[in-house]
Formats: C-alpha cells, sequence, structure tokens
C-alpha cells in the first residue's frame, strides 16, 4: 500500500471530500490506526492537503466478533474520532456509517443485519445532514463556492512532450 501514496496525493489534492474506508476486523483497525498506521497517514494528508470534509465508512462489519458488532463500531468511531479531532477535522462535522462492502450492508439502502444503527448526522455552520447509508453521507457533501464571475482556472497535473507529433 506504501507504493500508491503518490497516487493518493495527486487525486486527494483535488477532492471536494475524502472518504476513509477503516476496516472494523480484529487486528485490522489496530494496525491502521497506530502510530504509523495507514488510517492516520491517509487522514493527515487529506487535512493538510485541504481536504474539508470527511466521511468514515467502518467496513468489514462482518467480520467483526460477533458479526455486525455495535460495541465494535462504537469502539472504532471513538478512537478515530479522536484522532482526526487531533488534526483539526470536527468529528461532529463527519459522518461515520458501519459498512459491509462484501455483503453491500449500508451502502446504497439500510442493512436489516446492523438494526442497532439509527443513522448518522453531521452539523456544521452550513446546516445539519443525516441519513443512514453511505450513498447518503456522499450526497450530503457540500459542493464547494465556485468563483464563477473569475477567469477558468483548470488544475494541471502533468504535461507531456510527444516528439514528432503535431511539430
Amino acid at each position: 500500500h506504501r507504493d500508491f501514496i503518490k497516487n493518493m496525493i495527486t487525486g486527494t489534492s483535488q477532492a471536494e471530500c475524502a472518504v476513509l474506508i477503516v476496516a472494523a476486523g480484529t487486528g485490522e483497525f489496530e494496525a491502521g490506526i497506530s502510530k504509523n498506521g495507514q488510517t492516520r497517514e491517509h487522514a493527515l494528508l487529506a487535512f493538510t492537503l485541504g481536504v474539508k470534509q470527511l466521511i468514515v465508512g467502518v467496513n468489514k462489519m462482518d467480520s467483526t466478533e460477533p458479526p455486525y458488532s455495535e460495541s465494535r463500531f462504537e469502539e472504532i468511531k471513538k478512537e478515530v474520532s479522536s484522532y482526526i479531532k487531533k488534526i483539526g477535522y470536527n468529528p461532529a462535522a463527519v459522518a461515520f456509517v458501519p459498512i459491509s462492502g462484501w455483503h453491500g450492508d449500508n451502502m446504497l439502502e439500510p442493512s436489516t443485519k446492523m438494526p442497532w444503527f439509527k443513522g448518522w448526522n453531521v452539523e456544521r455552520k452550513e446546516g445539519k445532514a443525516e441519513g443512514k447509508c453511505l450513498i447518503e453521507a456522499l450526497d450530503a457533501i457540500l459542493p464547494p463556492a465556485r468563483p464563477t464571475d473569475k477567469a477558468l482556472r483548470l488544475p494541471l497535473q502533468d504535461v507531456y512532450k510527444i516528439g514528432g507529433i503535431g511539430t
């Protein structure tokens, strides 16, 4: 995964929102949130690169002990909230959604396997938003204010010089 940090930085530098996927499996979450873990690294990079909005998907809820464990979700939510607050995010403005990408739980519609999850809600100066699944959290992303009255600016990612073509 370390090989992809350059690509992650390239994409993140132009993003409006980051979706941080955290593995809920025993040992997996602990590895990601550890001192040099990727969960910490990706959250810090996103904030440092100016991504103001964050969604946290707590994935692999099907592989918790017991499966779809409310206490495991709450434990992860508490620890991730504490960390993202330290780096500059407001946890009250972050949607935390327990999901299982493998089974599709809470991705597009509320899961019957997590009746304890009453939904996420965020509070930000632009207003409140709430929902029960990941797609609704994505739909609640606020578009940035664009200076449409000013000249068009396009971000460049790379320049290629191909000899002999068009010259």
